[in-house]
């Protein structure tokens, strides 16, 4: 797995919702802040416009990096006056690669290739469901996140830990710690992101893969593993964390 690069990770991926629907645009914030995504709302096209050039402003004054204002822009087609098609146009005219996901209640197959053809990323007809939704957001940003980084990027950083992807192998305050296959995988997901928090079947999936049928506790097993290497005191995790009814957390 090397999905996640160091640098992309540095903050909380932001992402930007746009619906002239109430429930659709509080529901879809609400199922991606519970995933961990900083998100942004607008109304209506010339609202979202103003954000993502207040953004760009305020990263101007900060720094000279080329950040982008968003990770991710979803977008509804039908928006009053300037409309989902138009954002689209716009961000792609301003050089703006980031991923765009359409949400419309057309489904036809024109309506869909307007949508790619005019710089869209994905299309998600309405009514979905808030997993799918979620899902493609995943995919979507999977890809923006190999995309950016330049190919020679290949350390994970976070405190005392460095995990080097291409070596294959993990130091804590300089000290090489070996580490199976999965255990591994484990930490660089968790390193990757840190602060979010993974519930079992998430960790299956990643790590496993999704046709994985064992017990669902060698999650379990392998994080004890994995922080008796890792941490100073097991017992009293520092690094991952265990949430209880929820998941483990990194950091």
């Amino acid at each position: 797995m090397h999905d996640y690069p160091r640098g992309v990770f540095t903050r909380q991926e932001r992402i930007l919702v746009v619906d002239d629907e109430d429930l659709i645009r509080e529901t879809v914030s609400l199922a991606l802040s519970d995933e961990g995504y900083q998100v942004e709302v607008a109304g209506d096209g010339s609202t979202a416009l103003a954000l993502i050039t207040n953004t760009l402003q305020r990263q101007g004054a900060r720094n000279s990096d080329q950040e982008t204002p968003f990770d991710l822009a979803i977008l509804d087609l039908m928006l009053p006056g300037m409309n989902g098609l138009d954002i689209c146009r716009m961000l792609r005219h301003q050089s703006l690669d980031i991923p765009i996901l359409i949400l419309s209640a057309k489904g036809s197959e024109t309506d869909r290739v307007v949508g790619l053809e005019v710089g869209a990323d994905d299309y998600l007809a309405k009514p979905f469901g808030m997993r799918e939704l979620v899902a493609r957001c995943r995919a979507l940003l999977r890809r923006y996140r190999r995309s950016r980084l330049p190919q020679t990027q290949s350390v994970l950083t976070y405190r005392d830990i460095v995990l080097y992807l291409n070596e294959m192998r993990v130091t804590v305050q300089s000290q090489e710690i070996p580490l199976s296959p999965k255990e591994f995988r484990i930490l660089e997901l968790f390193m990757s992101q840190p602060n979010r928090v993974w519930n079992r079947e998430e960790l299956i999936d990643q790590i496993w893969g999704p046709d994985f049928m064992g017990d669902r506790k060698t999650v379990d097993v392998h994080i004890r593993w994995l922080r008796e290497k890792i941490e100073a005191d097991p017992s009293n995790p520092q690094y991952i964390v265990t949430l209880r009814g929820f998941g483990y957390r990194f950091g």
